[in-house]
Parts: C-alpha cells; structure tokens; sequence
C-alpha cells in the first residue's frame, strides 16, 4: 500500500506540477499575445505616421510644384506682353514713317501738278500766240498777194 500510496502521491504531485505548468504556459502565451498585439499596434502607429509624414511631404511638394508653375506661367505671361508692347511700337513707329514718306509723295506730287498745270497753260498760251501770229502771217500774205 505504501507503494500505491506513494504512486498516488507521485501521481498527485504530477497532477499539481502539470496544471502549475499549464498556468506558466497559459500566463506565457497570455504574455506573448499581449506583446504581439503592442508590437503590432506599434508598428500600425508607425506605419500611420509614415504615411502621415508621407502625404505631407507629397502635399508640401505638390504644392511647391503648383507655385513655380503659376510663377513660370506669369512670367511667360509678361514676356510675351512685353514683346507685343514692343511690336505695337514697332508697328506705331512702321507707321509714322509711311505716313510721313506718304505726305512728302503727296507734296510731290501737288508741287509736280502745279508745275504740270503751269506748263499746260504756257503750252495753250503759246499755241494761241502761234495760231494768232500764222493768222497774220495769212492775213499778210493774202495782202501781199492781192498788192501784187
């Protein structure tokens, strides 16, 4: 009986140090899944930020990027009125000299029609003094015919 006895201990002992083992273990692996899940939330925390700090950065250059754009289209837009200001001017300026070299033509021209005019009038005078002057030079000669 003391042999049953003592396997009954050892058996009860067992029994003791078997469920002191299951709680180690069940405390252990209690333990383990709490810091799985800290190390898990942790690192979603991190990865957020990341993002976070991610879209920020996309943001901040996005919008630099939109700037130097909306900089670079004002600029482009003030070259070329600068360069249409100068064309106008150019074209302002075109045209004074062609009006001006237009107004010295036309004076020309009124000086070459007077002079024209002035010439057609000695050319009509001078007719009419030959017509008046071979009349008489008729008139003569008829005279001169008849005295002889």
């Amino acid at each position: 009986m003391e042999r049953d006895t003592i396997v009954k201990e050892v058996v009860e002992a067992l029994k003791i140090f078997s469920r002191d083992i299951r709680t180690q273990i069940d405390e252990m692996g209690s333990q383990l899944r709490t810091e799985i899940q800290d190390t898990a939330n942790q690192l979603r925390a991190e990865i957020q930020d990341t993002a976070n700090q991610l879209r920020a950065e996309i943001q901040d250059t996005a919008n630099q990027l939109r700037k130097e754009m909306q900089d670079m289209a004002n600029q482009l837009r003030a070259e070329i009125q600068d360069t249409a200001n100068q064309l106008r001017a150019e074209m302002q300026q075109f045209r004074a000299e062609v009006n001006e070299r237009f107004d010295r033509l036309e004076q020309k021209f009124a000086g070459l029609r007077v002079e024209l005019t002035e010439t057609q009038e000695t050319v009509h005078f001078l007719a009419s003094k030959t017509i008046q002057h071979e009349k008489k030079l008729h008139h003569l000669a008829k005279q001169l015919e008849s005295v002889r």
